[in-house]
């Protein structure tokens, strides 16, 4: 397994990728000034309200709230992850992308995926020679062109199809296909007498399989063990193809339980649902599912189970709904699941029925208010402590709001005190009750965020500044966040700020950040922002200057007048008289 890219690595494929470049060749880019604008590529918007500046090397889209470096504009606009996106601008560049610690290049991995390809190969070859698998796509309705569009196969009964095929099994191990063999040497199939279904990446690529049993298994579905290609908490099957069934970017995804689901609503034209692989909604999932679309409707059973499946549905899911997204869970009649009553309503009348979802907001409120009492004080206040931990996780914004508002409502009090009861924390342990000041967000302090502006129209500015130690002191609150954008212009000094963001910064910080430069600054000349930025830095250390001297003060009265502490004092005076 390759190890992780290195930092040195992504800062070279910044300083060679052109944002307006990048995005440029995906939308109708104009110029606006010293940038360009366009129309939101993530909402449906008339006038355009996302820009691109080539001076930060940074997009900022003011319709979806979404902003960041051209590595973040091809995650999102190209729904892929992390990697990927590195991978596709280096391509662009010309590089070919490190691993730390790895033997090559992707070989081991490359390895995999090539055996994976190839068994997707021989298991469709098997489909189409197989009378007994033939039979069962027949039976459950699933048609030849839908088998084919998602390269459904089948594994034979035998326990060494797929071994005998590998002249060096050790691919296949790593892949998932074969075991080795307790007793004796050689390998055996993973696979046997099943349907097979290739679970594909973001870029189409197989990473696992998933298998229905055509025999008498008690397992009736098994997914490919976890490999360092596949982790089943982390995909979704049939999210590669609702891309591709999609014209433009998807608004929409119906998450289910089953692959025949997922792929009988396919052939009824309903191409946006995706399937879960045999887990619960995790935080990855969750994180994938609305970066790929905006709406998603979790489809259950109608039973008890089913509804136990969307109360746990609720952690992971809670933390991504901010903006425009949305969440909504649609409970199914009794006896049916969403293969057999798509055929049965038929694609309009499947989606009537998703249109009719409960919002996530009204399933949570009732799950909250199930066993309290509403007409008791006490059946009250249990409901507002119930909702504590999931109204955390829930970002602050609209949503939150209008859930406290109901809240309220329900509790017969007023909605401030129904916000003021759910701030109140709890007592934290004595080493948490001072965070750490990496972590603080954005201070309030005019010269601080002035600085950190003009920083981010000319990072250049940092050469400017000297004795880093001394402003460091300053009693600020966000110090910490200007004295990382100091220090690294001036280690970096022809970088720009969309690469400082791709520094390992704690997440408040770069959002902070983030949202600071994405307002521009007035047309100045560069006179102007270089006194200015200086006057701000030069009120920073006077308050630093400040601090020390009152500082040295206490420890006088404290400890005495010591010949060293009066020293620094009058020499303090000094410097905050000519500041």
């Amino acid at each position: 397994m390759p190890g992780r890219i290195p930092d040195s690595f992504i800062q070279e494929l910044l300083a060679r990728t052109d944002i307006v470049e990048v995005i440029g060749a995906r939308l109708e880019l104009k110029r606006a000034g010293r940038e360009y604008k366009a129309r939101s590529p993530f909402t449906d918007e008339k006038t355009p309200s996302f820009f691109v500046s080539p001076a930060k090397q940074m997009y900022f889209d003011f319709s979806s709230g979404k902003n960041g470096n051209a590595i973040g504009f091809v995650m999102g606009y190209d729904r892929v992850g992390f990697i990927d996106a590195v991978e596709m601008l280096a391509q662009r560049a010309g590089l070919e992308v490190p691993h730390e610690g790895s033997a090559g290049p992707g070989t081991e991995l490359d390895g995999a995926r090539a055996v994976l390809e190839r068994a997707a190969r021989l298991y469709r070859d098997q489909l189409h020679s197989d009378t007994q698998a033939q039979a069962y796509l027949a039976k459950r309705g699933i048609n030849a062109a839908t088998a084919e569009r998602f390269d459904i196969g089948y594994a034979p009964a035998t326990w060494d199809f797929l071994a005998r095929q590998m002249k060096d099994p050790q691919a296949a191990l790593a892949a998932g296909l074969l075991k080795q063999r307790e007793q004796g040497k050689g390998c055996y199939d993973v696979f046997r007498h099943r349907l097979m279904f290739p679970i594909r990446d973001s870029r189409g690529r197989v990473i696992a399989f998933g298998g229905r049993t055509l025999g008498d298994d008690p397992a009736k579905y098994l997914n490919s063990p976890e490999t360092p290609l596949f982790h089943k908490g982390r995909n979704l099957f049939g999210l590669y193809e609702a891309r591709q069934a999609s014209k433009s970017a998807l608004q929409e995804l119906i998450v289910v339980e089953g692959y025949v689901d997922a792929v009988m609503l396919s052939q009824y034209g309903v191409t946006h649902a995706v399937a879960a692989l045999g887990t619960a909604t995790t935080t990855e999932h969750a994180a994938l599912l609305f970066r790929s679309a905006p709406r998603v409707i979790f489809c259950f059973d109608g039973d008890r189970a089913g509804r136990s499946a969307a109360h746990r549905a609720l952690a992971p899911v809670l933390p991504e709904l901010r903006g425009d997204r949305e969440a909504r869970f649609a409970f199914l009649p009794e006896g049916e699941d969403p293969d057999t009553l798509v055929q049965k309503l038929g694609h309009d009348g499947f989606l009537a029925r998703m249109a009719q979802a409960q919002p996530l907001t009204e399933f949570l409120l009732d799950q909250l208010a199930e066993g309290c009492d509403m007409v008791t004080a006490s059946g009250r206040a249990r409901l507002i402590e119930r909702a504590r931990e999931p109204l955390a996780r829930l970002a602050e914004g609209a949503l939150r709001t209008v859930i406290i508002a109901t809240l309220a409502e329900r509790a017969r009090l007023p909605a401030e005190d129904v916000q003021r009861l759910l701030r109140a924390p709890p007592p934290a342990p004595p080493e948490a009750a001072t965070p750490a000041p990496a972590g603080q967000a954005l201070p309030r302090s005019r010269s601080l965020r002035r600085a950190l502006e003009l920083l981010g129209e000319m990072p250049a500015l940092a050469t400017r500044v000297t004795d880093l130690r001394q402003l460091a002191t300053a009693p600020v609150a966000g110090i910490p966040v200007l004295m990382s954008a100091l220090e690294f212009f001036i280690e970096h000094p022809h970088s720009t700020v969309g690469q400082l963001l791709e520094q390992n910064l704690p997440a408040n910080q770069r959002d902070s950040l983030t949202r600071l430069w994405a307002r521009p600054l007035l047309e100045v000349d560069e006179a102007a922002r270089v006194q200015e930025f200086d006057s701000a830095i030069a009120q920073l250390r006077h308050q630093a200057l400040r601090a020390r001297r009152q500082a040295l003060l206490e420890q006088a009265e404290h400890d005495g007048m010591t010949p060293a502490i009066a020293n620094e004092i009058n020499a303090l005076m000094g410097q905050l008289s000519k500041a």
